[in-house]
């Protein structure tokens, strides 16, 4: 067998975000294939073997790699629209457009979306799609197929609708899937793309879409089907006052004792939002380990309200970060939701307790892998983990006045990417994509958005 080789990083700041929160002002790391070999204080040892390169890392900070846990990449094509309309009224805008993409558009889509993230310092996304028009392609596949590409980590929560406008829905009939053929597809795409290997490249997740566009009989039996298949569950939940009416409605109930009630709690669930829940549903989730994908930004744009992200985090419940789909967060970046997760958060009632900068840290790392169960793989910076991390450039004018590395990364400017790391290959240098191009990816976007836009004003 050939021998590991080694890359050595030195001379550089270290965020661990392991569970002590160690930290070095000057340290090493080894990279022995896809894994953290070691790391520490000061230089790297004397005599390691087969060490194929080397990085100063001076005046750098290194992290875990970012974990985005919510995001809809087709919703590339459809920035910049229905701006000042809540989640409702934004939904209602744009599901007729949405209804058209097919497998090119999706493909496109996927490629700008990723691209954002990983030039950012995302080294593991989720994407959550549920929009499969009649005749559109393998959509699946072309997620699939991108984040390949690209070099990401990646989960795809393979997302379904069953309930069209015809069922007081709000998705336009074309774009809904009956019960029996979203849980056929669904199973096939786990059956095809999932990998439940430790150092894994690709998963997927059962993801009915929501309580308003999914009848409760995809919702048990997608919960059945995960737990038959062994893979994890992912919906929206809990995001708008709207929806908590609307559950009351037609249920009877809130939107977390519905989801206790179609089995859709557990430590195999995480949900987006969570933005209007009680002590009780609070309560709910930090006893059974359901998790929260938890994305400000998205929240704030669609005036959906501020997130209980200090008492869900005080009562034990797993919470991650979450770039949402970029109609809805047109910057399509997670590095930026650190910064915004500590500030919105501090406009509630905790004010400047609710999360410090390295709490938004842990968020955007170790609580997203958390929040995927795979905190044992990625998330922190340890030996025997997978190598997904990230160097960011902290001597640049934006914040080199900045004492505290981690202050800096959270609080200052988006801090540039010098190299991030996924299973041990570089795919970012010096801020630009070593596995894509990114004026190729533009033109591109550009195109399937202009198109999709023309088909969608025949309608």
């Amino acid at each position: 067998m050939a021998a590991v080789q080694r890359t050595v990083i030195e001379n550089c700041a270290i965020a661990t975000v392991d569970a002590k929160d160690t930290e070095y002002a000057r340290g090493h790391l080894v990279l022995a294939g896809n894994r953290i070999e070691s790391l520490g204080a000061g230089p790297a040892p004397e005599g390691l073997r087969e060490v194929v390169r080397r990085i100063d890392a001076s005046g750098h900070l290194a992290t875990p790699g970012l974990v985005n846990t919510h995001h809809h990449f087709y919703q590339w094509l459809t920035r910049g629209l229905a701006t000042d309309r809540n989640l409702f009224d934004w939904l209602i805008a744009l599901y007729p457009t949405w209804a058209h993409i097919d497998e090119p558009m999706v493909h496109a889509a996927a490629q700008g979306s990723l691209a954002m993230m990983a030039r950012g310092g995302v080294t593991t996304a989720v994407d959550h799609h549920y929009v499969f028009p009649r005749g559109a392609g393998d959509l699946s596949g072309a997620l699939v197929r991108a984040a390949r590409d690209m070099g990401v980590r990646f989960t795809l929560a393979r997302g379904s609708m069953d309930h069209g406008e015809k069922d007081g829905g709000l998705p336009p009939d074309f774009a809904v899937e009956s019960l029996e053929d979203a849980l056929a597809a669904t199973e096939e795409t786990v059956r095809q793309h999932h990998d439940a290997s430790f150092d894994a490249m690709t998963r997927v997740a059962v993801a009915p879409c929501s309580p308003f566009s999914v009848s409760t009989e995809l919702m048990r039996e997608g919960a059945e089907l995960a737990r038959r298949l062994g893979v994890r569950l992912h919906t929206h939940g809990s995001e708008t006052e709207e929806e908590e009416k609307f559950c009351h409605e037609r249920f009877g109930m809130g939107p977390t004792d519905y989801f206790a009630s179609t089995g859709w709690l557990g430590e195999d669930v995480w949900m987006a939002h969570c933005v209007h829940m009680n002590d009780s549903d609070i309560a709910a989730f930090a006893r059974t380990g359901t998790g929260v994908a938890h994305c400000p930004s998205s929240n704030a744009r669609l005036a959906a309200g501020l997130a209980r992200v200090p008492d869900l985090l005080a009562a034990g419940v797993p919470v991650g970060l979450g770039v949402d789909g970029t109609a809805s967060n047109e910057s399509g970046e997670l590095h930026t939701e650190l910064r915004n997760a500590l500030l919105v958060n501090r406009l509630g009632v905790h004010r400047e307790a609710a999360l410090d900068t390295r709490g938004a840290l842990r968020l955007g790392t170790y609580g997203g892998a958390r929040v995927l169960g795979r905190a044992d793989e990625i998330g922190s910076l340890e030996p025997g983990k997978l190598a997904d991390l990230v160097l960011w450039r902290m001597d640049t004018l934006a914040h080199s006045s900045i004492a505290d590395p981690v202050a800096a990364l959270v609080l200052g400017a988006a801090a540039p990417v010098t190299a991030s790391f996924v299973n041990g290959r570089q795919i970012v240098e010096n801020g630009r994509l070593l596995t894509a191009d990114e004026d190729a990816i533009a033109r591109t976007t550009r195109a399937e958005a202009r198109r999709l836009a023309r088909i969608a004003a025949r309608d």
